[in-house]
């Protein structure tokens, strides 16, 4: 088919101009591409600057977050300085008596017996009060965390035996009356008032209600929780006479939990702060506490019952076994008999006694009294709860040997009370400890003497050697602590004889001791109260020293003057020679003068005599140290912790404390500073025997002890650091690590200080 020329040029103009349209249409897409790119270019930039926008924002974040971590860094620095200013304020305060002046003025007293803070169990701070105005409670500083009870003594009445007393005029000295308190770790006294018929025992105290233990124990202690909280106030009155001795007048253990029902009246009032808000039915209480007692019946009846079946069994032996002194109950101060275990429990000392020996020391410092029972009457066998002993600070035997006991059993050592004879005289108690290595010492607790058993063989030859006995003690009948009852079942019964062998019934017939358990176990209805804290020393030694001193001189210059004698010169004793001058001068005096060219004392005396214008000033004197040593060894000892924690968390370690390891390390540096003061070590042996007991087998102990001059816990730290010993210690690795750390502080003149650190682990190595 043909085309006309019109046609053709028709055709060819449509053609080109569709050609014309795709070129549009071709460059219109190109431009739309770049204007994609464009767009999505300006987006990417767009995110780049809000990227770049928070980064910055970030860096200003960090910044900000960077100074506020320095602020309250500075500021908790600046907290703890003004903590310690404020405490060292207080303390200075105290030292000069302005605080007592200030609270007797507001009519409110100082806690008379401060409870000693221990690190594995930290007693909190109880206030006691005098006030009768209950709206001044407000002003005491109590923590709003925490429930407190508020007991009130009104007074007392139907003291007969003081009914023909004179009023006593202002000044004279007369017998008093102190009341004692012990609550859950807590200690108080009353101020004394004088004897009457209605003593004038207007107290009040604070004691803190809360459970046992951390987490849960910390929180407000509710209705429920205090109703299960079963242990009592126990109250202790002591009577004091002029002469100094004191007597046991009353003991008696209040049960407390009547005030949840409702604030109660008696002849003492208790009251609950902060308020319950919803108090217990009377007749919950009531039911409580008679569960309570039948379980304490229907206990001490099947435990009667054992103990009767296991006195049968132990006649059955021997029939000489009867004359035994075998113990298995005794009497406290109100006449009610309960099992001897349970007069002893663990006592930890804190940082009042460093070592057994001390213990021992401190308890034969106790005066040796048998108490007559309460009520009067003739004098009979009478086992004190420790709070009656410790309040009387006297007592029999029994008494100093269970206090010991349970000292030295806080030390870590296996210690049993004795009950036997002596040699010369009747019954008497004394401590038994045992060694890891079979050992036997006796503590005689009335003395502090130690003697070292050594058993005599009776089928050894006629000629052989045997040991002489060393120990005063003829007899045993029986031994005893917190958890064990063994009857002597030895054909003899004398200690020179004995084997102390524990295991083998044969020589020793074991109480169970699950039956011993529920009855003397801690928190048991059956067992005395929880034993209390020992209280720190109130006597300043040198004030007492010199206050007596000054009283026996005027005592022998009054006993001189009655003779005619004239008083006595006491010139030449306050001008004596320091101590080894006489010595070194009649060493130089025999000196042989060919050795030692010696110097005119003329000339000397002319040039460096007292007074003298060439000599020095007078010597200044020595200043005594401001530094409480135990105070300055807890916060050392917290700041140690706190940089070993944080050495070990750096190394991806965990760090677990043993507490009561730690506590076995006073020992130890006790024992070292005296071998710097005396040069001879002692207790060595009971500190190695104790770790041997705290360390499980199949462990490994290590220890190291360094000495410093200063006070400075990252100084002394770094230095510890640099010994590859302790370095292993504080960055010991394996099964079941356990760190201990001890710190003590010996305060000098001058504020000179002796600081002993010792660093210990105990682990399981892994292989």
């Amino acid at each position: 088919m043909s085309l006309s020329p019109e046609e053709a040029r028709e055709l060819k103009r449509t053609i080109q101009h569709h050609l014309v349209k795709v070129n549009y249409l071709i460059l219109y897409q190109h431009h739309l591409v770049k204007v994609n790119y464009l767009i999505l270019y300006q987006h990417h930039l767009v995110k780049v600057n809000y990227l770049i926008l928070y980064q910055h924002h970030l860096v200003k974040v960090n910044y900000l977050i960077l100074y506020q971590h320095h602020l309250v860094k500075h500021h908790l620095v600046k907290v703890n300085y003004l903590i310690l200013y404020q405490h060292h304020l207080v303390k200075a305060l105290q030292r000069r008596g302005i605080i007592e002046d200030v609270m007797r003025d507001m009519q409110l007293t100082q806690p008379d017996m401060e409870r000693h803070r221990e690190r594995e169990v930290p007693l909190k701070s109880a206030s006691h009060v005098a006030d009768k105005d209950r709206l001044k409670m407000n002003r005491m500083d109590m923590d709003p965390t925490r429930r407190y009870l508020h007991l009130q003594v009104l007074g007392g009445k139907a003291f007969l035996e003081h009914l023909q007393d004179p009023e006593p005029l202002p000044g004279q000295v007369c017998s008093t009356f102190r009341l004692y308190l012990h609550f859950r770790n807590q200690r108080f006294r009353s101020k004394p008032v004088p004897c009457a018929c209605e003593p004038d025992l207007q107290e009040g105290f604070l004691l803190e209600v809360h459970r046992d233990g951390g987490g849960e124990g910390s929180r407000m202690a509710d209705c429920t929780t205090m109703l299960s909280i079963c242990d009592p106030v126990h109250l202790v009155l002591i009577k004091t006479d002029t002469s100094s001795e004191t007597t046991l007048v009353s003991s008696y253990f209040l049960d407390w939990r009547t005030v949840l029902g409702a604030p109660s009246v008696l002849t003492i009032s208790l009251e609950l702060f902060p308020p319950l808000t919803e108090t217990l039915n009377a007749d919950i209480i009531t039911t409580q506490q008679s569960l309570e007692r039948q379980r304490t019946a229907e206990t001490e009846r099947l435990f009667l019952v054992y103990a009767k079946q296991w006195w049968r069994e132990f006649l059955e032996i021997r029939p000489s076994h009867q004359s035994k002194l075998v113990k298995i109950f005794a009497q406290d101060e109100n006449g009610v008999n309960r099992p001897v275990c349970s007069y002893v429990r663990v006592l930890r000392a804190g940082r009042l006694l460093e070592t057994p020996r001390q213990a021992a020391r401190f308890v034969s410092l106790l005066e040796d009294q048998r108490a007559p029972l309460v009520g009067g009457g003739a004098k009979q066998e009478q086992w004190c709860s420790l709070l009656a002993f410790l309040c009387r600070g006297k007592g029999d035997c029994e008494d100093h040997a269970t206090l010991l006991c349970s000292l030295l059993l806080g030390f870590g050592l296996d210690a049993y009370v004795c009950v036997g004879t002596r040699t010369r005289g009747g019954p008497h108690a004394w401590v038994l400890t045992r060694g890891t290595d079979g050992s036997i010492t006796f503590w005689e607790s009335l003395t502090g003497h130690r003697y070292l058993h050594q058993a005599v063989d009776p089928d050894a030859p006629p000629l052989a050697p045997q040991p002489r006995p060393s120990s005063p003690y003829r007899t045993i009948g029986c031994v005893f602590n917190h958890r064990s009852f063994l009857a002597n079942c030895q054909p003899s019964d004398s200690v020179p004889l004995c084997v102390f062998d524990f295991q083998n019934p044969s020589r020793w017939k074991a109480m169970s001791e699950e039956a011993l358990r529920s009855v003397c176990a801690p928190g048991s209805t059956t067992s005395l109260a929880p034993v209390p804290p020992l209280c720190p020393p109130s006597l300043e030694p040198a004030t007492a020293s010199n206050q007596l001193e000054l009283e026996m001189r005027c005592l022998v210059s009054e006993h001189r003057k009655s003779l005619g004698a004239g008083r006595l010169r006491d010139e030449g004793a306050a001008s004596a020679s320091p101590a080894g001058h006489e010595e070194f001068q009649d060493a130089v005096r025999r000196a042989n003068p060919s050795r030692w060219k010696a110097m005119s004392e003329e000339a000397l005396r002319s040039v460096c005599a007292p007074g003298s214008t060439t000599s020095l000033a007078p010597v200044p004197p020595l200043c005594p140290p401001s530094l409480e040593p135990a105070t300055a060894s807890n916060q050392l000892e917290l700041e140690m912790r706190c940089l070993v924690s944080e050495h070990r968390k750096d190394l991806d370690l965990v760090t677990v404390w043993d507490d009561h390891l730690s506590y076995l390390l006073s020992s130890a540096l006790a024992a070292y500073e005296t071998e710097r003061c005396v040069g001879v070590s002692c207790g060595n042996e009971e500190f190695q025997d104790a770790v041997r007991r705290a360390v499980p087998d199949g462990h490994t102990f290590k220890g190291f002890p360094i000495h410093f001059l200063h006070r400075h816990a990252r100084r002394a730290f770094a230095t510890c650091l640099r010994s590859r010993f302790c370095e292993e210690i504080v960055s010991c690795r394996g099964d079941h690590v356990r760190l201990a750390l001890r710190v003590r502080v010996y305060p000098y003149p001058e504020n000179a200080c002796a600081v002993w650190i010792m660093f210990a682990c105990k682990y399981r190595s892994v292989l």
